[in-house]
C-alpha cells in the first residue's frame, strides 16, 4: 500500500499539527535523542535533500549503501525502533527547539512547494538516483517514525 504523499500540503499540514504535540521537553519512548536533537536530525535529511549539506561516500561505500540500505530506507515498511543511522544524522550537541522547528516546517513545506516532478531522478548522497516515490518514502517514513518516538 502506498504511503500518504509528502508533496500534498495536506499531508504536510498533518505533519505539523503532530508537530505541534511535541514540547521542547517531551521525552521520547525509545532512543537518546531529545526532542530538540530529534528535530535537527530530522532536519539533516532535508539538507542533504536541498544540498545545504553533503555527506561524501566512496564509490565502493555507495554502492554497498545502495545494496544494503536503500531499500530498506526507501520501500513501505516502516522504521524499526532503535534503528541504526549514518554518522552525519547523530546529533549529540544540544540544539535549539524554536529554530529546530521552524527550519523542519519550512523544509516540509519546501517539499510541497517543489513538488514531485523535482525529486523525481533526483540524486541522493547515499543511494545515487532515486524517483520522486523513494524520496516520498524516504521523507514519510522518517518524519513518521521520530514524531511516533515522541508520541505525536
Amino acid at each position: 500500500m502506498a504511503l500518504p504523499s509528502i508533496y500534498e500540503e495536506k499531508i504536510i499540514e498533518g505533519f505539523i499539527r503532530r508537530l505541534e504535540n511535541i514540547k521542547f521537553d517531551s521525552k521520547p519512548k525509545w532512543g537518546k535523542m531529545n526532542a530538540p536533537q530529534m528535530l535537527a536530525h530530522l532536519n539533516v535529511a532535508y539538507d542533504l535533500a536541498f544540498g545545504k549539506t553533503s555527506s561524501y561516500h566512496s564509490k565502493l561505500k555507495k554502492w554497498l549503501l545502495k545494496l544494503v540500505v536503500k531499500n530498506i530506507v526507501t520501500n513501505e515498511v516502516p522504521f524499526k525502533q532503535n534503528s541504526s543511522t549514518a554518522p552525519i544524522f547523530i546529533i549529540s550537541s544540544e540544539k535549539d527547539f524554536t529554530k529546530e522547528k521552524a527550519d523542519l516546517i519550512e523544509n516540509m513545506k519546501l517539499v510541497v512547494a517543489k513538488g514531485s516532478a523535482h525529486f523525481e531522478g533526483k540524486e541522493s548522497d547515499s543511494f545515487g538516483t532515486l524517483t520522486a516515490v523513494e524520496w516520498n518514502n524516504m521523507f514519510y517514513k522518517h518524519l513518521d517514525h521520530h514524531f511516533k518516538q515522541f508520541g505525536a
